[in-house]
C-alpha cells in the first residue's frame, strides 16, 4: 500500500525547509498532499525562486525528478471538503514546515479554521505522525507553552535548529539536516545527511 503524506508550509521564515521537504518526499513512491497558506506564498515568493502557480510546476522547472509512482496533490488550505479533513482518510503522516506561531497556537488549542489546522487536529486525533517546525527566535513562554500543549497532545516538535557536527559546507547542507529528521520521524529510508558514526 502506497504511503501518503500531508506537508504543509505557513508564514514562517523558513520556507525552504518545506519545499526542500517535499523535493525530497517525490523522489519515494508516494501520495503527497501540500498545502500552502496565503501567508505562506508571500513568505515563499519572499525568500525563494517559487514565485506563483502550482508547487509540482515549480519542482519540474528546477529539475526535480518525481518517482514514477509519486503522485502531488496541491490542496487549497481553504476547502475543508478534501479528503484530508477527514479522520477516516488514512495517511502515514503530516509535516508543517515551517510552523509559524500563529498555526502552532491554533493546533495547541484545537482551532481549525483552515484546512492546515483541521488537519494536524485530526492527526492528533487519530494519533497519525504530525512533525511541526516552530520557526521563531526566541521563544515567548507563550510559544513554549503552545509547544508543550501541542506535545501533550502527541505532535512532534522540531524546532529547525541543524547541527554543525557533519560540517555542513553549504546552506543547503544546514537545510538537508533537518528535513533528514522529518524524514526519519516518517520513517523513511534516505541518505539525505550524513548520520553520526556514518
Amino acid at each position: 500500500m502506497k504511503k501518503k503524506f500531508i506537508v504543509a508550509i505557513t508564514g514562517a521564515s523558513g520556507s525552504i525547509y518545506g519545499l526542500r521537504l517535499i523535493s525530497a518526499l517525490i523522489k519515494f513512491p508516494v501520495d503527497l498532499f501540500v498545502l500552502i497558506s496565503n501567508s505562506g506564498r508571500q513568505v515563499t515568493a519572499h525568500e525563494t525562486d517559487f514565485k506563483s502557480g502550482p508547487i509540482a510546476g515549480y519542482l519540474e522547472k528546477a529539475g526535480e525528478v518525481f518517482h514514477e509512482q509519486a503522485i502531488l496533490t496541491e490542496v487549497d488550505p481553504s476547502d475543508f471538503f478534501a479528503p484530508i479533513a477527514s479522520g477516516s482518510f488514512q495517511h502515514t503522516g503530516m509535516v508543517i514546515a515551517p510552523c509559524s506561531m500563529n498555526t502552532l497556537a491554533a493546533i495547541s488549542s484545537g482551532i481549525t479554521d483552515n484546512l492546515i489546522h483541521r488537519a494536524a487536529d485530526v492527526c492528533l486525533k487519530e494519533k497519525r505522525t504530525l512533525v511541526l517546525l516552530p520557526r521563531e527566535t526566541p521563544f515567548s513562554l507563550i510559544h513554549l507553552k503552545n509547544m508543550t500543549r501541542a506535545a501533550e497532545a502527541g505532535a512532534i516538535i522540531m524546532p529547525p535548529s541543524p547541527g554543525f557536527y557533519t560540517r555542513p559546507a553549504t546552506i543547503e547542507n544546514l537545510v538537508d539536516s533537518m528535513v533528514a529528521r522529518a524524514l526519519d520521524h516518517l520513517h523513511l529510508n534516505h541518505d539525505l545527511s550524513p548520520r553520526w558514526g556514518s
